[in-house]
């Protein structure tokens, strides 16, 4: 049994989003090929809660439970181990995801009810798990675990990274209710064409779970998963949810080719750094149905993008927007502000960037020292960060500002100056009309309808 928690945290509720959680699905397909029996509960779609969870592993009664962690939901999937373990004391409760990943330890210490942490890649960690479990074996055999025996935490020798990703089987999408996603209904979904990350930039975790090697699936491959999305799911638009889907360039090409080859009737979405972009390669994507790119600009001050370590500079960031804008494809550009060490003009002038960028959409968030990245490992030597988990959602403070000469407040403030600045354009609303009503509502129900002091609940 795979288990997705709700995420109760300010952007899920605000955004509404909930997509198919294919971290999980891409486990039940490992499992199954190894002729196990799965079965996921996705509660962040359902919501029944931790109980009503609980009561439905306890009908089937699993040899293993499995749940998945971020940072943001680690208490309430901790929530749904204990209350699990209350019904079937004997069942494995195992837990994995990028929070657990880089605090194995510390999350088996808060949790008694918890026996396993998988670090990292799961497919093959899962897979082992269950064949130890099913013959009732030790556990220091399987690696890439932290695992509970008796009064004592273990840790096994770590896991090798799946060279051929060809060989993962396609994500197990039969197995969640696909069609009642909000996504899915709009004939949308998403995948993933690689993993992993050369870059070194401070704030992110993904080559530390990942690892620091681009490891890619062949062309055919790829497109053999966008045809099933097509043929058997009914998906038209697609996003390729890869950190850096244009790394391996000549790779992207082929996709491209190969989509056209097999005359797919299809959308989608793509990331890059903007030091990747080439005009040739832009058009090509555009003609196999590429409507939309993704650049993490970060920052419009080059002092800043050299503190994090981006590896990029201001000026690729506009030769990238501008030629992609000049192809004819959709941008969306993603910033960070409160970057340890950078000051308050700066995040002005990135405000200003975004809009001088002139993007499709921009996206804004809170520096978050995510556990596990260089950066929380230095503030956190420091004392400058608080391990309230539930907060680090990107939208609030963690870092404890007013060492710094500056505080919560006013990082709080650049954000919402940001999403103000960019979306109440009139140049801008009156190209994105559709974005009025939704511009407004998420103001609303972010900014002004938490602070209500009449507001009831629905038990009032």
């Amino acid at each position: 049994m795979l288990i997705n928690p709700e995420d109760r945290t300010a952007v899920k509720n605000k955004l509404g989003f909930v997509l198919p959680p294919l971290n999980l699905m891409y486990l039940g397909a490992a499992l199954e090929s190894a002729s196990f029996t799965v079965k996921i509960i996705d509660d962040d779609l359902k919501r029944i809660g931790a109980e009503g969870v609980a009561r439905i592993v306890e009908r089937i009664n699993p040899l293993i439970v499995g749940i998945t962690a971020t940072t943001a939901t680690i208490r309430t999937s901790l929530e749904y181990i204990r209350a699990i373990k209350n019904r079937l004391p004997y069942v494995l409760t195992v837990i994995g995801g990028p929070h657990p990943t880089f605090l194995p330890v510390d999350t088996l210490r808060e949790c008694r009810d918890l026996d396993v942490v998988v670090m990292g890649e799961g497919e093959a960690t899962i897979v082992d798990l269950a064949e130890a479990c099913e013959k009732g074996g030790r556990l220091d055999g399987v690696a890439g675990i932290t695992y509970r025996e008796g009064d004592r935490i273990q840790t096994t020798g770590p896991r090798a990274l799946i060279e051929d990703l060809d060989e993962i089987p396609f994500p197990a999408r039969h197995l969640v209710p696909f069609r009642d996603y909000e996504t899915s209904s709009q004939d949308a979904g998403g995948m993933i064409t690689s993993r992993g990350c050369v870059y070194p930039c401070r704030y992110c975790s993904s080559s530390l779970i990942m690892g620091k090697k681009f490891r890619f699936r062949s062309p055919e491959n790829v497109v053999d998963e966008v045809e099933e999305l097509v043929d058997v799911y009914g998906l038209h638009d697609i996003a390729f949810l890869d950190d850096t889907f244009m790394l391996h360039r000549p790779r992207a090409r082929e996709i491209s080719e190969e989509i056209r080859r097999r005359n797919l009737d299809v959308s989608f979405v793509t990331s890059s750094r903007v030091d990747m972009v080439q005009e040739s390669l832009l058009r090509d994507l555009k003609n196999a149905g590429m409507n939309t790119i993704y650049y993490g600009v970060e920052s419009g001050c080059q002092r800043v993008l050299d503190m994090m370590k981006k590896g990029i500079t201001v000026k690729q960031a506009e030769d990238a927007v501008r030629v992609t804008k000049k192809v004819g494809v959709d941008v969306i550009t993603s910033f960070i502000l409160g970057y340890p060490g950078e000051k308050p003009s700066e995040m002005d002038r990135t405000i200003d960037f975004s809009i001088k960028l002139d993007p499709d959409y921009s996206q804004y968030s809170i520096l978050t020292p995510f556990p596990g990245t260089p950066i929380y490992a230095e503030l956190r030597s420091q004392g400058l960060i608080e391990d309230d988990w539930e907060n680090y959602t990107v939208i609030k403070p963690v870092i404890k500002y007013e060492k710094l000469c500056l505080s919560r407040e006013l990082i709080q403030k650049k954000l919402v100056k940001a999403y103000l600045k960019f979306y109440s354009r009139p140049r801008y609303l009156i190209k994105h009309s559709y974005m009025i009503r939704v511009f407004f509502e998420t103001l609303y129900r972010t900014y002004i309808e938490p602070k209500m002091p009449f507001k009831r609940s629905c038990d009032d």
